[in-house]
């Protein structure tokens, strides 16, 4: 089996396996507040407590993924276009 064959099947492999992952988890963590939702701070004498809702996921913890927001933009598009 030569290089580039073997390199384009591993490719084939990764972007079927992203494309399986987004249509079955369209959601993921958001990559500000671990999922959390809010910001963890500390305080003078070193304790956690809660800070502010996060901005970027507006405190859900989730955020959509790039493949599905790809996807979802396409979708959109198309029937945009054959109405």
């Amino acid at each position: 089996m030569s290089l580039p064959l073997l390199a384009s099947a591993c490719l084939m492999l990764v972007t079927l396996g992203y494309s399986v992952k987004c249509w079955l988890s369209p959601f993921g963590d958001c990559r500000k507040c671990d999922g959390m939702g809010h910001e963890l701070k500390t305080d003078r004498k070193g304790r956690l407590k809660r800070g502010k809702d996060c901005r970027r996921c507006h405190a859900t913890g989730k955020r959509i993924r790039v493949g599905r927001w790809i996807y979802n933009r396409a979708a959109r598009t198309y029937r945009a276009g054959t109405r």
